[in-house]
């Protein structure tokens, strides 16, 4: 569903609907969150299970539950371990007030945990962002994630995908942005891919049509033109 054309006269048609999808570890920030806890606090190979997930043995679902079953740490430890070490990728502050400006709904759907994303997004002054990401709770120094779907059932794999589709089936036109292997079969069936690392590296493998991005002022010059 990838389109091409990025520039309309908007004077001869009805506005669009736009929705911007985003990824967030190793996408808004240049870490990945998930991985600093686990290899601070995981008692057991949390790295084998990874690769599990990687080569499509297991899914997404069962990689976080248990890896993160084997995580010894409350919620206080687990987010000290991160303070002071995740970098929010350039241009972010502004692509969300670009998003603002023109009436673009601007939603992160995540794999990664949801009370750290919630975490880096308040002490980087942006506490309000939609996001949608594995729910986790907390029982004393142990913890559970599960992914749940936007029709409220859990899920254990597709878990982008899903918020893709609900919102293409609401009227959005849907632009995606990713870094990952598991960005891929979610931009696909978006209309507009921003893409970097392993994603950029299948989209121009596979000859899909993307943008490239470092930073995201790359994305918001054309969202600018939207």
């Amino acid at each position: 569903m990838t389109e091409h054309i990025l520039h309309q006269d908007n004077s001869s048609v009805s506005p669009v609907k736009t929705l911007v999808q985003c990824d967030f570890d190793s996408t808004i920030t240049l870490e990945d969150a998930s991985f600093i806890m686990l290899d601070t606090f995981a008692d057991g190979d949390w790295r084998k299970k990874y690769q599990e997930y990687q080569v499509g043995e297991i899914s997404v679902g069962r990689f976080n539950r248990e890896a993160f079953a084997m995580v010894r740490a409350d919620r206080k430890k687990l987010l000290a371990s991160i303070d002071g070490r995740m970098t929010m990728r350039s241009g972010f502050k502004e692509l969300v007030a670009c998003c603002c400006r023109k009436d673009f709904r601007f939603v992160i759907v995540s794999n990664g945990l949801d009370f750290y994303i919630k975490h880096i997004l308040r002490v980087n002054g942006l506490p309000d962002i939609e996001l949608y990401a594995s729910r986790t709770h907390f029982y004393g120094d142990k913890l559970s994630v599960q992914y749940i779907g936007p029709d409220g059932a859990p899920l254990d794999t597709g878990f982008k995908e899903a918020y893709v589709e609900k919102f293409l089936r609401d009227g959005y036109r849907v632009m995606y942005i990713g870094d990952g292997t598991s960005d891929y079969s979610p931009a696909l069936k978006c209309h507009h891919i921003f893409a970097t690392g392993a994603l950029l590296e299948r989209c121009r493998r596979e000859k899909l049509t993307c943008t490239p991005f470092s930073g995201f002022e790359e994305v918001t010059a054309v969202l600018e033109r939207m």
